[in-house]
């Protein structure tokens, strides 16, 4: 029943676009009044009902800048500029470079059809002209025309709508006001970085203040990529908010978050995700995962990095999933990096545990740096060498750094 739903539909289509092209607008230009005569002539009987004319090039190129018509059939041979002129002085423009151009032309040599398509040319009409061979031709460049048009507009949209849903993922970030004030209760500085693919990622992360200058740090990254990857990040955002009452308990906020996910979710939608709670008069990051990556610890001073421990079932994956807690020490002097599954995928290697000693081993002697500025530009720069400046999905790197000092990392 589809096989026959879309065969009708694309009948309907077929049709429309049919229609569609009587009232696209056709230059015929010729210096000939005979030519111009017969194949308006041709075409209006066919029921073609916009047509101009140009008597020659300079004419031609006047007419196409005042009013760009759909299509161009065009005269080879005409006295002063002809229209290998005509088409090399088309395509050197950005804006005429889709406009279709049929030659008419009783040139028989091949090296003058060959310079016609080098041109520009899109198709060739020989003379005496043919009113079947015409008529064909002209349909086929118009719908060709028509959907290139679609195309664009259809590009423009996605790019519009994509660009928009990029600034409301800019709203769905921790502000500099939240920074400061987790800096102020709790002495811990964050700051991220996220590269920018050219696809629309489902990747978010925030932050949820508790008592105590405590805080809970999340960061979840949906499969795939797409609207619905975007969608359903925006959908947990709201989720993970509304569960701060139990934000205080990481096995419990990540659970009942596991829970719901799976209500929001298609059947194979998932996500990976961290959660902690940062307890800095403990010196603690206690925290839970989801099909996550490890949280690399790097201590001042330290040969090597610490990587915890990484485990439990994806969210959305099933209602009944249960997920552990597990400690690490975070005092002062340390850093601790938590991280998308985008960042090991652009590393080299098979993004799994090799990756992630690789960015462990980024990590350390940023570190060790004489400075903190130069010790975030040091793994900004490691980071960017490694992956490239293009990653093929959106990367997201967040640091927490026990330290009395500010680190200067800006979203990118």
């Amino acid at each position: 029943m589809n096989g026959g739903m879309e065969t009708a539909s694309a009948a309907a289509l077929t049709e429309l676009r049919q229609v569609g092209i009587l009232d696209c607008l056709i230059l015929v230009v010729d210096d000939t009044d005979f030519n111009r005569t017969l194949i308006t002539a041709m075409l209006r009987q066919a029921g073609f009902r916009r047509i101009e004319h140009a008597v020659d090039g300079i004419d031609a190129l006047r007419k196409i800048d005042h009013e760009m018509p759909d299509l161009v059939i065009l005269d080879i041979v005409m006295p002063g500029l002809d229209g290998f002129e005509v088409c090399r002085r088309l395509r050197a423009e950005e804006r005429y470079a889709d406009l279709p151009v049929l030659v008419q032309t009783a040139l028989s040599n091949t090296e003058d059809r060959n310079k016609a398509f080098q041109l520009g040319t899109t198709d060739l009409i020989t003379k005496p002209i043919d009113r079947n061979e015409l008529l064909a031709r002209v349909r086929i460049h118009l719908e060709n025309r028509m959907l290139i048009q679609d195309l664009q507009l259809y590009r423009t949209r996605l790019e519009n709508e994509l660009a928009m849903a990029r600034e409301m993922y800019g709203h769905l970030l921790p502000t500099a006001a939240i920074f400061d004030q987790i800096g102020r209760d709790s002495g811990v500085r964050i700051r991220h970085h996220r590269a920018v693919s050219s696809e629309l990622g489902g990747d978010i992360w925030g932050v949820i203040p508790l008592p105590g200058g405590r805080f809970g740090l999340y960061l979840l990254d949906m499969t795939g990529t797409g609207v619905s990857a975007a969608l359903n990040a925006f959908r947990m955002h709201t989720v993970l908010h509304e569960l701060a009452p139990l934000a205080s308990y990481p096995s419990r906020f990540l659970t009942e978050a596991n829970a719901r996910a799976v209500g929001l979710f298609e059947s194979d939608e998932r996500a990976a995700m961290i959660y902690g709670v940062v307890d800095p008069t403990a010196g603690t990051f206690s925290y839970t995962t989801a099909s996550a990556r490890r949280p690399i610890l790097v201590r001042r001073g330290a040969a090597t990095a610490i990587l915890g421990e990484a485990d439990g079932a994806p969210v959305g994956h099933a209602a009944e999933s249960v997920y552990r807690t597990r400690t690490l020490t975070f005092g002062p002097g340390t850093m601790l990096l938590l991280y998308n599954n985008a960042v090991l995928a652009a590393l080299p290697g098979d993004g799994g545990r090799a990756a992630e000693r690789t960015l462990a081993d980024l990590a350390v002697p940023a570190l060790q740096a004489p400075g903190p500025d130069e010790a975030c530009d040091r793994m900004v720069e490691a980071l960017a060498r490694a992956v490239g400046d293009r990653p093929g999905q959106d990367m997201t790197l967040v640091l927490l750094a026990k330290d009395a000092c500010t680190f200067p990392w800006a979203e990118r």
